[in-house]
């Protein structure tokens, strides 16, 4: 878990967790709070001796607190979850993942959910999309699927994650890099269609839902406008040091990637064709061609 100033909804997390079916251990990076937050851990775990740890976190942000707990995983992992400070999970949330992650063995995997958003009282207001089209690393290049508070590792996935995490630079997303690099690998990426947590949303959220209509097309917006350039630059950066473990495949898929930040448009866009790159909807893949032939992927 990352934690940062969460005392106001940290309780009902830790409460949720404690309420889970399957065995679990907490690893907390704190960035510093200044609020009741550790206090909050602290009582916690002094009612559960041996199965809570703070760590104090690297201090630049939710996503490099997360790289950095994933950095300091022991070399035998075990399953591994992720935990927003803030949401409240379902009791068979973690079962359910173990549940689906069970049938990959020794193979990367990499387990994820739909989520119930709610508001910050916990009224729901709806389920978050499903993907129309599979996970893969073609798609993870493009657009992220893998909602960070709903992913469960397995033990080959988390090495894998955690010898990945060794010497990373600044990431767009955690839970974006964990869906490049378990995809890039050849490891299998698991979407389940039922939500597996309460999504709490409220004005201090660092990403939020970007589900509702208005949301979409903020993202379509500012990939047109070249934000999205941005994001793809350091992708690309991340997945060329990681380069030698990813499969034969996956390396000429990352070529092509690279060479959508390329001269000419029509490169470009035989690149894009070339990679069979894709996002979720029409109007989202409609977009992606469209950005890459006026260079702003």
């Amino acid at each position: 878990m990352a934690l940062y100033q969460g005392e106001r909804h940290l309780r009902a997390q830790l409460d949720s967790l404690a309420a889970q079916t399957a065995d679990w251990r907490l690893v907390v990076g704190d960035d510093g709070s200044s609020d009741a937050g550790p206090q909050i851990l602290q009582d916690f775990a002094r009612d559960r001796p041996g199965r809570v740890e703070l760590r104090p976190g690297p201090r630049r942000g939710a996503a490099a607190n997360f790289m950095a707990l994933l950095a300091g995983l022991p070399k035998a992992p075990g399953h591994v979850a992720l935990a927003d400070q803030d949401d409240v999970w379902q009791a068979d949330k973690l079962s359910r993942a173990l549940a689906a992650l069970e049938p990959c063995g020794d193979h990367p995997a990499l387990y994820c959910s739909r989520v119930e958003i709610c508001d910050e009282a916990l009224r729901p207001l709806g389920l978050s999309r499903l993907p129309v089209r599979p996970p893969s690393f073609r798609h993870a290049l493009v657009q992220n699927l893998v909602q960070g508070n709903t992913a469960v590792l397995n033990p080959a996935a988390a090495a894998l994650a955690r010898a990945a995490a060794q010497g990373a630079g600044e990431v767009v997303m955690h839970d974006w890099w964990l869906y490049q690099v378990v995809s890039g690998a050849g490891g299998r990426v698991i979407h389940d269609p039922e939500p597996s947590l309460l999504y709490r949303q409220h004005g201090a959220n660092v990403v939020g839902a970007n589900d509702g209509a208005g949301a979409r097309l903020a993202s379509l917006t500012r990939m047109l406008q070249g934000r999205h350039r941005d994001w793809s630059r350091a992708n690309l950066r991340e997945m060329q040091r990681l380069r030698d473990r990813l499969t034969p495949e996956n390396r000429r898929l990352l070529d092509d990637f690279a060479a959508l930040a390329g001269p000419g448009a029509v490169a470009r866009l035989r690149a894009l064709r070339r990679g069979a790159f894709y996002r979720q909807g029409h109007l989202s893949q409609a977009a992606l061609w469209l950005a890459a032939a006026l260079g702003r992927v």
